[in-house]
């Protein structure tokens, strides 16, 4: 049943993304959060598709965390569902992703109409910059941005060197972090097929702010946050993630 379930989710993301982004697409001439609005509706169905079709769903712990201005989420990365399922938890949000995913088709489309913190990662202490003066464009507008500082998704129980250009962004923009932790990897891995029922755990801190602090002060307090919180969330099961096929990267 899970195999079947997550095929029809599958099929339905096939059928849904396509037309959804043509629809993104048209939305150019509006204001950055118009766009977002009429955009990030794809997300909530796809949430739906998970719950319906998957019986995948979550909760979220510390939501009152979250203030009224524009933040940085520093978060956890396992899973394609938080850059979906942040986007029905968060207000109106962008992400720093790398430049190249723009041109994926459809889906990249999606993204660059919501003007994405895009930066080239080969570009050293230039990347910064962009992230810098970018993130600077993005929040002043009113958006949040979301960064994965590991920079790639990686298993649950791992963990990745934390790259600053997150800290880097809040300390020189004094825009309040708001780390994040989840559980997300125990029921949609990363390149996995499988979708496993249950319920996703998010986990938000209070903001750190950033005011006064150096970029690999504030890199440190929010990993030790995240990694701290990442043990006390609930697990699946090993025997579940045994039967878990992953595809090739």
């Amino acid at each position: 049943m899970i195999f079947l379930r997550s095929c029809l989710f599958l099929l339905s993301l096939i059928l849904l993304t396509p037309p959804y982004s043509l629809i993104s697409l048209l939305t150019f001439p509006f204001p950055p959060l118009a766009r977002y609005r009429v955009i990030s509706n794809w997300s909530r169905i796809v949430l739906w598709l998970l719950r319906v079709l998957c019986g995948l769903r979550y909760e979220v712990r510390g939501r009152e965390h979250i203030p009224a201005t524009p933040a940085i989420v520093l978060s956890k990365h396992q899973s394609a569902w938080e850059t979906i399922g942040f986007q029905s938890i968060f207000p109106p949000q962008t992400w720093v992703m790398k430049r190249s995913l723009l041109y994926v088709p459809f889906l990249g489309w999606g993204l660059a109409m919501l003007r994405p913190v895009a930066i080239d990662r080969s570009a050293g202490r230039e990347a910064l910059k962009q992230v810098t003066e970018q993130g600077r464009d993005r929040l002043q507008h009113g958006l949040w941005i979301v960064i994965f500082p590991e920079g790639t998704r990686v298993a649950p129980g791992e963990t990745k060197r934390y790259g600053i250009g997150g800290a880097w962004l809040a300390t020189h923009t004094n825009t309040p972090v708001l780390p994040v932790a989840h559980n997300a990897g125990e029921y949609w891995g990363r390149n996995s097929f499988l979708k496993y029922p249950g319920t996703i755990t998010v986990s938000i801190g209070a903001p750190i702010d950033a005011t006064g602090m150096k970029p690999s002060e504030l890199n440190e307090k929010v990993q030790a946050w995240i990694e701290t919180e990442m043990v006390r969330l609930p697990h699946r099961g090993e025997a579940c993630l045994a039967r878990d096929p992953v595809l090739p990267d």
